[in-house]
């Protein structure tokens, strides 16, 4: 596994765990071999783990603090706060004020069994709190010895430039793949003027990429993704097609469709470090495997051409959740 950096000092795995799956979202899930990808991962020099405090209500924390009770060297944990959800899973909206952000915090720890956080993002912007507030709070974690790098999630350009002269952001965390595009036009070069690491979550598209899902009814019960505009309807058949090319790629390749989405992410500069998630061992070797696929110049242009601005059919969350996305 190699490495990479965000921000000036923060070394991660070229490829992290993005933990989310284990605990709600995509089906049931099963703590026992969900442990044992998280150990599986570190025997394959995987060190960034990323979770949230949302994430299954606390349990994908304490899931994740558990794997990681006799393996913390070496590991870098991040986990995420601000979207506030009840003990039964209702959600209660985001929460960017500075009392909430130490409680968080403190409740994250715990949930983790850890004395320091070492990437402490904010999971969406509150659009009722200056980001200047909620930083400023964030930055007296790191005061107190609780947390050790800061990120934003889900951040508009405008908002990393104060948040960043508030206190240094180590990442941005937002989704980015193939088929999610957005972040290079005005995110990506702002996060490099900036000397910011780049974080892209759901790196192959929540599974699409990776050939899996033929039809709608491959997705098991209980999937959020069975409500997402792009997996479903006309918006599926014709995302379909987009499959069909990475898959013809990747087998010139010798590769599968998994590793050339997330060989391609990684090609996109030294600054980025995706986190795909998995629940699986097998499929979490299959990712890890993506750092030895290159692509040439043509592999990049067929690809870039393939998957132009109006290529993709759908948007990537539901319309009351974009209107919560890069502000």
């Amino acid at each position: 596994m190699q490495t990479r950096k965000l921000g000036p000092d923060l070394v991660v795995s070229s490829i992290g765990l993005g933990c989310m799956g284990m605990s709600e979202f995509y089906g049931e899930g099963d703590d026992a071999e969900s442990m044992n990808v998280i150990h599986r991962a570190i025997d394959l020099g995987v060190t960034f783990f990323d979770t949230a405090d949302m994430y299954g209500v606390g349990r994908n924390e304490t899931l994740l603090g558990k794997a990681l009770k006799a393996k913390r060297d070496g590991v870098v944990v991040a986990t995420k706060f601000g979207n506030v959800r009840g003990p039964n899973g209702e959600r209660l909206g985001i929460n960017g004020r500075p009392d909430y952000v130490k409680k968080a915090c403190d409740d994250s720890l715990t949930r983790l069994g850890i004395e320091v956080i070492d990437l402490y993002y904010q999971h969406r912007v509150d659009p009722n709190v200056p980001i200047e507030d909620t930083v400023g709070a964030m930055s007296r974690l790191v005061e107190a010895g609780k947390v050790r790098y800061l990120g934003l999630s889900e951040a508009a350009p405008a908002t990393i430039r104060k948040a960043h002269a508030t206190h240094p952001i180590a990442a941005l965390q937002t989704e980015y793949s193939l088929w999610s595009r957005e972040p290079e036009e005005e995110i990506l070069p702002t996060l490099r003027e900036l000397g910011i690491g780049f974080v892209p979550y759901s790196p192959l598209g929540r599974g699409f990429l990776t050939g899996r899902f033929k039809t709608p009814d491959d997705l098991p019960d209980g999937d959020f993704r069975k409500g997402s505009p792009r997996f479903t309807g006309a918006n599926f058949t014709k995302n379909l097609k987009l499959v069909e090319i990475v898959e013809a790629l990747a087998k010139r390749k010798g590769a599968t469709a998994s590793q050339l989405a997330l060989a391609w992410v990684l090609a996109q500069g030294s600054d980025v470090a995706p986190i795909p998630g998995t629940k699986r061992v097998r499929y979490l070797e299959e990712n890890a495997d993506a750092v030895h696929v290159e692509l040439s110049p043509d592999d990049l242009g067929e690809l870039d051409e393939a998957f132009g601005a109006e290529a993709v059919a759908g948007t990537r969350y539901p319309e009351a959740a974009m209107k919560a996305v890069n502000l």
